[in-house]
């Protein structure tokens, strides 16, 4: 078809740009004490610019993960197939240290380091960082649970990207999941009704879990955080997605969630049939903090992805009616005279500078406020398990 119109007026592709080149976000890099980083954030920032690099995200999005619940011979295997750029865009995350690698390094403000470059990777897309963040909120929670945490670590902090389905300790690296809602109680867990019953010995057949869950996120994943009734409450239990023998524990996956955003990510209804689990650790009343750094980091890559694109304004054909304000396509973090940078914006401040990002510590109750904590339960409230 020859050309009907010539086309004018519209800016040109954001590629080939350093999504680092953020005053902002370097600004704060160095005041958190992560400058040592920035050679590293600076290079996964190019990276993110490339045409490369969002061509995955763009491919991961339109062709969503697809559910076998069963192969061509009619056997159960409850696997989530991924585009080929899913697993690109997990293998920079993974080897560029944005999951639980900062647990594993002393070095002051690692993840301070691992912030930034979650904030500039996830411009490319949004749903890969979800169990990149999973697995880097897990290690403070199995740090309650010393063996558990020996084991398995050091496998969640490799830098190596394995997606192949193996037992968890023959695999070069790990990634972690959560399974915690369920239909009736949504997000408040305590009306969970999934059954964790104790078998005599130890290892990964202690317990048998037995129920549902609602929306369990990344359910690819090598190990999961779930949430069960044992005989001394809530509990939340480490499960594997393969027993160390080699065969499939009894973790089924139902549906994959058609969501509205996110669709790069899988996120599944799974019914536990006795599947066999390591007891980690009573749940406590007090708030679970370890996600909230990733989340914060994913959050605001995904705001600064909407926003107009960084120092780039529209061809420059005359046609525009009048010139553009000077600021309008000016970098988004931009202060006023005499105003922090950062400071200005709420959000990308707290990023940087909560005090979670900079304790090694900062997950672990006190048992001061452990001993605090209340017993009982206060009403539920009035929520639909669907806006889980």
């Amino acid at each position: 078809m020859p050309p009907t119109h010539e086309v004018f007026n519209q800016v040109p592709p954001l590629i080939g740009y350093d999504v680092a080149d953020d005053p902002a976000m370097l600004d704060a890099l160095r005041r958190e004490g992560a400058g040592w980083a920035e050679p590293d954030v600076r290079s996964i920032g190019r990276r993110a610019g490339t045409q490369q690099a969002q061509d995955w995200g763009r491919l991961a999005n339109e062709h969503p993960p697809v559910l076998h619940t069963h192969d061509r011979y009619g056997q159960r295997v409850d696997e989530v197939e991924f585009h080929p750029a899913w697993h690109e865009l997990m293998n920079v995350a993974i080897g560029s240290g944005l999951h639980a690698a900062p647990w594993r390094t002393g070095r002051p403000g690692a993840h301070v380091a691992r912030a930034a470059k979650l904030y500039l990777w996830g411009r490319t897309d949004a749903g890969h960082t979800c169990p990149v963040s999973m697995t880097y909120a897990i290690v403070p929670a199995l740090r309650h649970a010393p063996e558990l945490a020996q084991r398995f670590e050091p496998l969640l902090a490799s830098t190596a990207y394995d997606p192949v389905l193996g037992p968890p300790e023959g695999k070069r690296g790990l990634i972690a999941g959560m399974s915690m809602t369920e239909k009736q109680g949504g997000s408040d867990v305590r009306a969970n009704t999934t059954r964790a019953v104790p078998v005599p010995g130890d290892g990964p057949g202690s317990y048998r879990l037995t129920g549902h869950k609602w929306f369990t996120s990344a359910p690819m994943s090598d190990v999961f955080l779930v949430l069960a009734q044992a005989p001394g409450g809530l509990s939340c239990f480490l499960l594997p997605r393969v027993l160390p023998d080699g065969t499939r524990n009894g973790m089924h996956l139902q549906r994959l969630k058609d969501k509205l955003g996110n669709r790069s990510n899988a996120s599944a209804e799974v019914e536990y049939d006795g599947a066999a689990a390591w007891p980690g650790t009573a749940i406590r009343p007090w708030p679970t903090r370890s996600p909230r750094p990733g989340s914060a980091g994913t959050g605001a890559a995904r705001s600064a992805r909407c926003r107009p694109a960084p120092t780039r304004a529209p061809s420059s054909s005359g046609s525009l009616r009048r010139p553009p304000h000077p600021d309008r396509f000016a970098p988004v973090h931009r202060a006023p005279p005499g105003a922090s940078s950062t400071r200005r914006h709420t959000g990308h401040h707290w990023l940087w500078s909560a005090p979670d990002c900079r304790r090694p510590d900062w997950p672990r109750p006190s048992p001061k406020s452990a001993a605090r904590a209340p017993t009982g339960s206060p009403p539920r409230m009035a929520r639909s398990a669907r806006s889980a």
